[in-house]
């Protein structure tokens, strides 16, 4: 296997009618541009010589959550992209020799449906969320629920402004203030500066402002026919305000004036509070299953918040003031993956 460069690598990608955002080139100059994390980017080409198959992997070494290769790493999803099976497997079983070479815990191949011999899949985990944008607006309001729609049009009463933003300026101070009360670790600024730079037009963010001050931020991904909320922040007088909401009607509009046709709502946990928030906008949850090949580990993975074995290091994540949190943040966020 060769190296692709970005632009045969992107060609393929824009192609397929399968790919994702979390598959473009860029990616893999965030991870190891930002943590210092190996990219591991394979491909198969085909007999012709043409790619057959492309498969972003970033190998994170992590004193807390062990030694692995996953696909795509702080993505939701990348995993395999393929023109025919015969390629896919090609891809996939290079992947399992990596890992093997690289003598990892496990490899994980995020949103994907199928992988091949020995490969576990879990998909009780996560469901993904996407409907229709209608390029009307009040088309756009009737197609959310009643109760919904109504909280909305409260929140267009209250005076605010909404901004473009080019830089974190206003966006982290929410974002990682927000982590800090889920009790998770910030991922550092200097990962979102990372991400509006290589994405260029593709990542911007949208920011409300009421009486001067930034209430909510949401960094999003633009692909094709869709716009992808994906990282968020706020204050907590928010939620009263109806500023969360407000943000994300105003990315609706925002995507229809653009041109973008499909909200992608992105994936949350099941059982939890932004799963219920995102099913009272109307979208309906998609299963997602992510392949896993464990190769020295014993057990599948479960690095995430609903784990009960974290119930007490978030709780006191939680306590810690928000300068310290996010100070501290960058060195625990980056085996997050």
């Amino acid at each position: 296997m060769t190296e692709i460069p970005d632009l045969e690598w992107d060609a393929f990608v824009d192609a397929h009618p399968d790919a994702t955002f979390f598959h473009r080139a860029a990616w893999r100059r965030v991870a190891p541009g930002v943590f210092g994390h190996r990219a591991h980017f394979l491909n198969a080409r085909r007999a012709d010589g043409a790619i057959g198959a492309v498969l972003p992997l970033v190998e994170i070494r992590s004193r807390l959550f062990g030694h692995a290769l996953i696909s795509n790493a702080f993505c939701v999803g990348g995993g395999p992209l393929a023109a025919d099976d015969v390629s896919l497997s090609a891809v996939i079983n290079e992947a399992e020799a990596l890992g093997r070479r690289l003598g990892v815990d496990y490899v994980e191949l995020r949103d994907t449906p199928r992988a091949g011999p020995g490969w576990e899949a879990r998909c009780d985990l996560y469901s993904g969320f996407e409907g229709p944008i209608a390029a009307a607006e009040e088309e756009n309001l009737l197609q959310i629920p009643r109760k919904q729609r109504a909280v909305i049009r409260k929140a267009l009463a209250v005076e605010s402004t909404t901004s473009i933003d080019r830089t974190a300026e206003h966006f982290y101070p929410l974002y990682a203030d927000t982590m800090r009360k889920h009790g998770t670790p910030a991922l550092p600024r200097r990962y979102f500066e990372t991400l509006l730079s290589v994405f260029g037009d593709s990542c911007e963010i949208l920011t409300i402002h009421h009486g001067g001050q930034a209430t909510s931020s949401v960094l999003s991904f633009y692909f094709r026919d869709r716009v992808m909320p994906y990282y968020t922040g706020s204050r907590s007088e928010a939620r009263q305000r109806g500023s969360n909401d407000l943000m994300y009607w105003a990315v609706m509009r925002r995507a229809a004036e653009l041109g973008y046709s499909v909200f992608d709502f992105g994936r949350s946990k099941i059982g939890t509070g932004p799963h219920s928030f995102k099913r009272n906008w109307g979208f309906e949850p998609r299963p997602i299953s992510h392949q896993y090949l464990l190769v020295k580990g014993s057990a599948l993975p479960n690095v995430n918040p609903t784990n009960p074995h974290y119930a007490l290091l978030i709780k006191a994540w939680q306590r810690l003031p928000t300068p310290i949190a996010t100070a501290i943040s960058p060195m625990l966020s980056r085996s997050l993956a």
